[in-house]
């Protein structure tokens, strides 16, 4: 068994390493407490090769592996955490999606420009009633001639106050098979905006309301039977999600360590203080359980073997050990961790949210234990007899 990354993968970690020293690690910390999506990013991006990395070469992507976006998110986190958040928007979640389901029209019209880094796309999924429970939305489409008519809302929706299009998730009909999703153009006529609120981590979203919203039948992306389509990709997706988190946690880690052996108390470096040195030693050992769960789910999902019981251990792992990490490098420094002098303060509100984002920790919890047991725990209330 080879936990090592291949000669190709290293020089591809060697390339991507170097373009974010180059390019993105001057001005990092001026990206991490802007809110707004970093647009000049994403374009310099898609001109290095470094947006649709999962997206295959005749949609117009780079034609690569999860395990190469995992490479790239990394790499680009540690130098700016901000700027990963491009590599995520440009190769899972709305855009693979898109990619997979989109006609040849869609493509042309919204994929182009994504993978161009000229446009941003959000997912409009949750629901006031409906986030764990996500088959509980209500977002009705209605047949209307050959299009719909959307009404309802969603809410914490990621990007929403820059999005360009939204792929939203709609109900045809009762069940989860009545589930689909269309594409709406943020300027389309009945779609309005609530007011924008900030997430801890920095960024905004805000309510988006549709009032007899018309989709014509070039946008709709699934019809009846798309939830499932959509959602068998989701495990996947978690991926990039489990990326960020641990690598945020190495970059607090790593800038607390060198913390750590320059700043001195007592006439000692805190380094030789066994305290610290015990909290080190626990967030290395996390830091290198955590990285290897992430490979085990993104090698295995390349190889044709995407499993939910390793991407939901993996990403519940992350998730808290990112944060764990990110607090305790956050305690070693002291003042200057709490403060936004350094990016260990965003680290650890950053982290924070992807423990809800993707899939809570506790819904995670809920799924590895049925992997455990081989058996199905529905958390609705039993049906009356």
């Amino acid at each position: 068994m080879n936990f090592e990354l291949t000669e190709e993968q290293r020089l591809f970690q060697d390339a991507v390493r170097a373009f974010a020293r180059d390019n993105l690690a001057e001005g990092a910390l001026e990206r991490a407490h802007q809110g707004e999506y970093p647009r000049d990013v994403a374009k310099l991006m898609a001109e290095n090769g470094l947006l649709g990395i999962t997206i295959p070469e005749e949609d117009g992507g780079q034609g690569g592996s999860l395990m190469d976006a995992v490479i790239a998110i990394q790499e680009v986190a540690m130098h700016c955490p901000r700027s990963a958040d491009v590599i995520q928007a440009g190769s899972f979640g709305a855009i693979r999606v898109l990619a997979a389901y989109g006609t040849p029209d869609q493509k042309e019209r919204y994929l182009k420009p994504l993978l161009a880094g000229e446009s941003l796309i959000a997912v409009g999924m949750t629901e006031p009633d409906a986030g764990s429970a996500v088959t509980d939305l209500r977002t009705t489409a209605t047949p209307d001639g050959d299009g719909l008519r959307i009404n309802g809302q969603k809410c914490f929706t990621s990007h929403s106050p820059e999005a360009d299009v939204f792929l939203v998730y709609v109900r045809y009909g009762p069940g989860v098979d009545g589930i689909g999703s269309v594409l709406i153009p943020r300027d389309a006529e009945g779609l309005e905006f609530g007011q924008a609120t900030p997430f801890l981590g920095g960024d905004d979203w805000a309510p988006l309301f549709f009032t007899d919203l018309y989709v014509p039948p070039e946008n709709i992306l699934l019809r009846e039977g798309g939830f499932k389509k959509q959602i068998a990709g989701f495990n996947v997706e978690r991926i990039g999600n489990t990326a960020r988190s641990i690598a945020l946690g190495r970059l607090a880690f790593e800038t607390a360590r060198e913390h750590a052996l320059t700043r001195k108390q007592f006439d000692r470096p805190l380094a030789e203080f066994q305290g610290l040195q015990w909290k080190f030693a626990e967030m290395q050992m996390k830091l290198d359980a955590g990285q290897l769960l992430l490979y085990r789910a993104a090698v295995n999902a390349d190889n044709g073997f995407p499993s939910a019981q390793e991407t939901a251990i993996a990403k519940a792992f992350c998730n808290e050990a990112g944060h764990w990490i990110s607090s305790e490098a956050l305690q070693v420094m002291g003042g200057t961790g709490y403060s936004q002098e350094t990016l260990v303060e965003y680290c650890f509100r950053r982290t924070r949210g992807w423990m809800i984002a993707g899939g809570s920790i506790e819904i995670l919890k809920n799924r590895i234990a049925e992997g455990v047991f081989d058996k199905r725990f529905s958390q609705r209330p039993p049906r009356a007899k």
